[in-house]
Formats: structure tokens, sequence, C-alpha cells
């Protein structure tokens, strides 16, 4: 412990002032002759960066054969809905051919879909539940420019007449 309490703090447990005051980042002799600090090395430390998971969508697929209150069970059992929201995403797969139930990491997106896969073949429904790489959105910086003048697009100048 003393050892990581010197190497953080180079005062501490130092016996005199003077060895204190000695600087940290020069371990090498001194040259005669040189300026001032021309052989001083810097110490730096590098800090790992941890990148953040991809993340996947896991989707519920329509059929013609799955009761809507089936789907609404699975969606409270497997993915923590209430039934309201349990309701709306029914109603979305209903409506539209597909539903979004969550997303997560691909570990626990594909343990998802499988335990749904399961729950469905067991009690012989035709329920697919897929997932599908969630698309990062596309950065402040690179999109388009709105023009503030209308005339100097390229549709304005063709309609122009000559």
């Amino acid at each position: 412990m003393a050892r990581l309490a010197r190497w953080l703090y180079p005062g501490f447990g130092a016996a005199s002032p003077q060895m204190a005051m000695r600087p940290i980042a020069s371990r090498e002799p001194k040259r005669g002759g040189e300026t001032p600090g021309a052989g001083a090395a810097v110490i730096t430390r590098t800090r790992t960066q941890t990148k953040r998971p991809n993340m996947y969508r896991v989707l519920l697929l329509n059929d013609d054969y799955t009761p809507m209150e089936f789907v609404v069970s699975i969606l409270q059992a497997f993915f923590n809905k209430d039934a309201q929201e349990a309701m709306q995403i029914m109603l979305q797969v209903h409506h539209n051919g597909v539903g979004e139930c969550g997303v997560y990491t691909y570990e626990i997106a594909e343990t998802k879909v499988s335990q749904v896969m399961d729950h469905a073949r067991k009690n012989q429904h035709p329920l697919q539940c897929i997932m599908e790489k969630k698309c990062k959105a596309p950065d402040a910086n690179f999109l388009p420019r709105a023009r503030k003048d209308p005339s100097s697009s390229l549709v304005a100048r063709q309609r122009a007449p000559s």
C-alpha cells in the first residue's frame, strides 16, 4: 500500500523535504552543457477506451394463425412488458406485419429469440421471432446542411428561364 501511495503521491513518506521535492518525470542523469529540461522525459498514462457493444432489435413477425392473446402473453413473459404495452406491440405486429419487442446486446437478443421460438413451437404456433442489427443514427456533423438560397439548387437552375 505504501508503494502505491508513493507512486501516486511522490512526496508521501519522504524522510526529508528535499526528497519530497525531487523531480518525478526525469529518470535520466543530467548531462552537462544542455539547456534545462532538454533531457526531461514526460510520462503519460494511456487509458483504454471500451467500445460500446452492438445492439440488436428483437422483432416479432405477423402470421395468420397465432392468436393475439398468445402474442401478448409472450411479450409479457419474455420481454417484461405490461398489459398495455404488450397490446400496443401486438397491434403493431398485426397491422404492420412486424413489431419491435426490445433492443438488446447480441447474446441477450439471441437468447430471447430462441426462448420465444421454443415456446411458440411447444404451443404449436407458427410465430416467428427474429433479430436484426440496429443501425446507428447518423452523426449530426455529417448531416447535409440546408441551403439558405433556394435559387442556388440545381433544380432551380434548370427551371430558370434562359
